[in-house]
Formats: structure tokens, C-alpha cells, sequence
């Protein structure tokens, strides 16, 4: 359907984009597929390595990153359980009956994800997209018009935009750990670690995330379609299974958590509603659990609160000894881990909602190793260096927050993983801002920018969220690529003109 001459042309830029997408996007696997055999054709074109060659980097970098990847695994599913507890997850529906028409509804959606993401990535992604679920039922219920798959990129924000700066940042987390320093890192020239300080918590990272936060919630609220153009959520959604306490049981997500289709899953991945909080309470055990001392031990809230705050006390000290030097990657996982069972308290409940986030992080498991592969191209061809350091050659010490935020962009195309294109093109952004006399942390929040902005464009991260809003990712990414170029001219100067 035309847009109408009445919207406005914000409306009618993204509507048109949408229609685009929509048609012609394909599936993340494929999408991963067809990126291989881009970087794969580039290297031959741009590098002196052969075919059989590429080949070899290609599955060397297949396993390259199994560490990295099981951090990032963690920090989807500690972020996954604390986002689903129903009391969590109740908060979520309160906030929901705010908005009173659909352009509130997506700024809101994408504020709440924006502002979770400085927290905590992962919690951002599944938060971002149960408030997305959430907020789309009330719609519905409400009878206010939303475009549901616009609601599905507010709640993908945080990951195309503020992550990077905040406190599960990948790049600034690795330059506060002193194993990432030294010999065979490629940080060798650094004489110390750079503190978090410098990074998330300066001034520099705080006032663009915050700026940041504003624009994109303005743009989601002009993006938001109107009338017959917008879609809401029993288009994607069958309304027995958004409302049927004895249809909840029953979705599966295993197409969407892989290929981005249409999925769904269990209860509890219905966001905690009622019904599923009913069918399993948090403050009681199951009714079913033998009386038997193994099964006590279990489901023992002491036990649960016991283990919670020995985690907590353990990560209060290296904190009190380190200040914000403590936080690293590692730091951020143990803290979320065990945050999540001082929330569930109960050892078998927890255990219990991990075993329902793994299916959350199928999709990362299935895709990680090509992008690893695809990665393993980029770095051991030199095809990763050749492209940062043309850019970096091109920049003066004004220009330089802007160019970094470029390398970042073009990076994380080829490698959506911040942590991995950073080993791989880091040193040469920090080389470069040295010889510029840039701070580390302004280069580094720079290109982190860069990176979370193209997962605009990117499905990868997206897959969870795909799997809890029962959304294809080529519906909802005419969308999210509309954010992406909105934020091109104010990314641009906001980094050229904010002072570190």
C-alpha cells in the first residue's frame, strides 16, 4: 500500500524503505552466507593471498574466538534470565500502559532499550524485545494503532546504539584488562591498561550516549506509520497466543532463534506474563518436587542467597581494590550471573530459566563461526588492516573521532562481534591516535559508536529478538536501516563537536 500524501516525510522515507527490505532481504544465515563470499572475493582483490589461501583463513578463524564466543553467550543469557523474572517483567507492563498512541509507543519502547543498553547488552536485547511484546498486547488491547515490526527496532536500539558505551562494552572492557595488554595481543605498545574512566565513565561517553538517546527517540516517534500502513501485533502474532493462557505453552524458537523466521517459545519467553508466572511462582517451589533432602537442597532459597551473595561479596571486593579499573568482561558476566540468582534465589528455578535462555542463544551459537571465519579472512589477509588504515590515513586530529567512528561502522559489516573486530583493528586505531595525540578513550568510545551503529543494518544480534517478537527480520529492517541513516549526519557532528 502507497504511503499517503498526508504522512510526514519522515513517515513515508521509513514506510518506503520497509517496502524495500521487506522484499528482498534474506534470511541471517543466508545473509552470513553471502558475506563470506564477499570478503572472500575482496580478498582476492585486494590482498595478495590466494584462494586455497583464503580458504585456510577462513577455517582458522572458524575457532578462532570459542572464548570470546562463550562470553558473549554468557552475557546474552545472564541479561535473558533477570529480564524474564515475573516481577521483572510485571514492571514492563505497567510501563507499557503509558504510551497513548503509536509514535509514543516506539520512542518509549526505543528509550527504555537505549538506556537498558549502557547497563548491560544482553538485558537490553531480550528487555528490549519482551517491552516490544509487551507493549504491542496493550496496544492491541488499548486499541491504539502501532506498527508492530517498528516496536521490534525500538527494542533493538540498544544494540544499534548505546552498548558499545556502556558498561558491557567489549572494546573499552578489553583495555581495562591487563592479559589484553602485552606481547601477542597487538597492544603491545601500550604501557598500561586504560581505565574505564577514560572510556565509559568520562564525560566524553556520557554526554553522546545521553544526546544519543534523544535524537533516536525523536526519530523513532517520526518513523511510527499511521492509519492503514500500520501493522499491529496479531499480524505477526496469533491473538489466541498473546491472550490464551492455554495457548502459551506452545511456541518453539528454533527457525527464528536460527534463520530469523517466525518463532516463538515457551511461557516464559511470553515475557512472564500471569499465566506463566502462575504456572510456575517465584516465591514457592513446585508443587511436584519430592520431599526428599537432594530436592530441599535444590530448590533452598537459603542455599540460592547463600551462593548469590558470596558472588556478590566477592565482586564488591575487587571493586573496592580496583574502583572502576574492575571493570572488565569477565567482571560484567559474574556480576549478572550472580545478581540473577540472588533475584531467583532458588538454585533448580534458575537453573530453569537458563535452560530456556540457551534457546535464545541458538542463533549465535549457529552464525558466530562464520562471522569467526569471515573474520579470520579480514584479519590474516591484512584485508582488516588495509581498510582501517586507509581510512586512518585520511584524518587530522579534529577529524579523528569521526574517521574512528567510520572504522568502526565498516568493521562491524563484515564482523558483527565488538570484541573481535576490535583485536583485529584496535592496534591500528590506537596507533593512529597516538601518533594524532588523541586520548585512547576517545578513540576507543569513537569507534565503538561505529560498531553498534551498523548493527542497523546487520540481522546477527537481532536473532533473539526476532524469536520473542515472532518478527522476520526483513520486516522489520527497512526500519532499522532508516535509524541508521537518520543518525549518519548527527553521529557526525556530534562526535566532531563534543569536547573530550
Amino acid at each position: 500500500m502507497a504511503a499517503s500524501s498526508e504522512a510526514g516525510i519522515i513517515e513515508r522515507i521509513g514506510f518506503r524503505m520497509s517496502e524495500i527490505v521487506e522484499r528482498w532481504m534474506p534470511s541471517p544465515f543466508v545473509f552470513a552466507i553471502l558475506l563470506t563470499y564477499i570478503v572472500y572475493g575482496a580478498g582476492l582483490l585486494a590482498t595478495d593471498s590466494g584462494p586455497v589461501e583464503l580458504l585456510e583463513f577462513w577455517y582458522g578463524g572458524f575457532w578462532a574466538f570459542l572464548g570470546f564466543s562463550m562470553q558473549m553467550v554468557l552475557i546474552l543469557m545472564t541479561g535473558f534470565v533477570i529480564a524474564y523474572h515475573p516481577r521483572v517483567n510485571a514492571i514492563l507492563q505497567r510501563l507499557a500502559e503509558i504510551p497513548n498512541s503509536g509514535a509514543q509507543a516506539a520512542a518509549f519502547v526505543g528509550f527504555i532499550s537505549m538506556s537498558l543498553a549502557w547497563v548491560h547488552w544482553g538485558f537490553s536485547l531480550i528487555m528490549g524485545a519482551i517491552f516490544a511484546r509487551e507493549m504491542g498486547k496493550v496496544a492491541h488491547r488499548k486499541g491504539i494503532t502501532v506498527h508492530y515490526p517498528l516496536l521490534a527496532v525500538a527494542g533493538y536500539m540498544g544494540l544499534g546504539l548505546t552498548w558499545h558505551w556502556g558498561i558491557s562494552g567489549s572494546a573499552p572492557l578489553q583495555l581495562t584488562d591487563a592479559n589484553n595488554i602485552g606481547g601477542g595481543t597487538g597492544f603491545e605498545f601500550l604501557a598500561s591498561t586504560v581505565p574505564a574512566a577514560e572510556t565509559i565513565f568520562h564525560p566524553y561517553a556520557l554526554t553522546l550516549t545521553v544526546l544519543s538517546i534523544l535524537f533516536a527517540s525523536g526519530v523513532l516517534y517520526g518513523l511510527a506509520p499511521s492509519g492503514e500502513r500500520a501493522k499491529g501485533i496479531t499480524e505477526y502474532v496469533d491473538e489466541a497466543e498473546l491472550f490464551d493462557a492455554s495457548a502459551d505453552g506452545g511456541r518453539a524458537t528454533d527457525d527464528a532463534a536460527t534463520d530469523g523466521g517466525r518463532a516463538a517459545d515457551d511461557a516464559a519467553t511470553d515475557g512472564g506474563t500471569d499465566a506463566a508466572e502462575a504456572a510456575d511462582p517465584v516465591d514457592e517451589p513446585p508443587a511436584d518436587v519430592d520431599n526428599v533432602p537432594a530436592e530441599r537442597m535444590n530448590n533452598s532459597r537459603l542455599v540460592g542467597g547463600l551462593v548469590a551473595l558470596s558472588g556478590v561479596a566477592i565482586l564488591a571486593v575487587q571493586f573496592a581494590g580496583q574502583g572502576l579499573n574492575a571493570f572488565t568482561l569477565n567482571a560484567v558476566n559474574f556480576g549478572f550471573l550472580f545478581a540473577g540468582l540472588l533475584i531467583y534465589q532458588r538454585p533448580a528455578y534458575y537453573r530453569d530459566r537458563f535452560n530456556e535462555a540457551a534457546g535464545a542463544a541458538a542463533g549465535i551459537v549457529l552464525l558466530f563461526p562464520f562471522f569467526a571465519g569471515i573474520q579470520g579472512i579480514m584479519a590474516d589477509s591484512g584485508l582488516a588492516l588495509l581498510l582501517a588504515e586507509g581510512l586512518l590515513d585520511v584524518s587530522t586530529a579534529a577529524t579523528y573521532p569521526v574517521i574512528a567512528w567510520v572504522v568502526g561502522s565498516v568493521a562491524n559489516l563484515f564482523v558483527p562481534s565488538g570484541g573481535g573486530e576490535w583485536l583485529v583493528v584496535g592496534p591500528s586505531v590506537l596507533q593512529a591516535a597516538e601518533g594524532l595525540g588523541v586520548p585512547y578513550g576517545q578513540a576507543t568510545i569513537a569507534y565503538a559508536v561505529g560498531d553498534a551503529h551498523t548493527n542497523l543494518l546487520n540481522p546477527f544480534w537481532a536473532l533473539p529478538l526476532l524469536a520473542i517478537t515472532n518478527v522476520k527480520a526483513r520486516e522489520m529492517f527497512g526500519y532499522a536501516i532508516a535509524m541508521l541513516i537518520a543518525l549518519i549526519p548527527f553521529l557526525a557532528v556530534a562526535l566532531y563537536a563534543v569536547p573530550y
